[in-house]
């Protein structure tokens, strides 16, 4: 996909466009995803900009889009003041402000991290002990791309991943639930080519 193909397809009104990647950045990367933030941000009107709050590649990502308008950035939470000092977007969602027990699709596929099951379950079920809440970034990936209690399902994702270890971890699991619903994503292989 092309910059200007992206462009036509997503820059749309409600369009969501995640802005994801792993908290392990090589160096020489680091100026590339707070451009491409920057650049997508700048060339762009009407596209509202996802992210998970993370340090690492969506700090970066979130960095780019902030410095052209930090207005359309909002960011998804595991709880609420989830790294409250770095959060430039305009509109946060935390988690603890949502129902998930009223949100089956969330819940689905969010059990679809085998290793995250029991305990997203026994987050779902009220638990908010220490090992639970590492359930709580996966359900928070989770709504990123299918959306919950009237936040819109994500419309294309854009990724940073360890292309040495693809769809791995958190970064996975969000790349995972957007082929799963049929959302498209691209990674650094693509998006690296935009920046000329």
């Amino acid at each position: 996909m092309t910059f200007s193909d992206f462009i036509s397809q997503f820059d749309r009104e409600n369009s969501i466009v995640l802005l994801e990647g792993k908290r392990n950045v090589l160096p020489a990367d680091t100026e590339k995803l707070i451009a491409i933030g920057r650049m997508l941000a700048a060339n762009t009107r009407l596209i509202t900009f996802r992210s998970g709050n993370a340090s690492g590649a969506d700090q970066l990502f979130s960095e780019g889009v902030a410095s052209v308008n930090p207005e359309r950035l909002q960011v998804v939470t595991p709880y609420s003041g989830h790294r409250k000092k770095t959060n430039l977007a305009f509109q946060t969602y935390s988690l603890e402000d949502m129902n998930l027990a009223e949100e089956p699709e969330v819940v689905y596929y969010s059990r679809g991290n085998k290793k995250m099951e029991k305990l997203i379950d026994q987050y779902i079920a009220g638990d908010r002990n220490p090992y639970a809440m590492k359930a709580a970034y996966i359900l928070r990936d989770t709504v990123k791309v299918v959306g919950a209690n009237g936040i819109s399902p994500a419309s294309i994702g854009i990724f940073y991943d360890d292309l040495s270890d693809p769809m791995s971890g958190g970064t996975g699991h969000t790349m995972q639930v957007c082929l799963n619903n049929g959302i498209p994503l691209l990674d650094q292989r693509t998006w690296l080519e935009w920046l000329g």
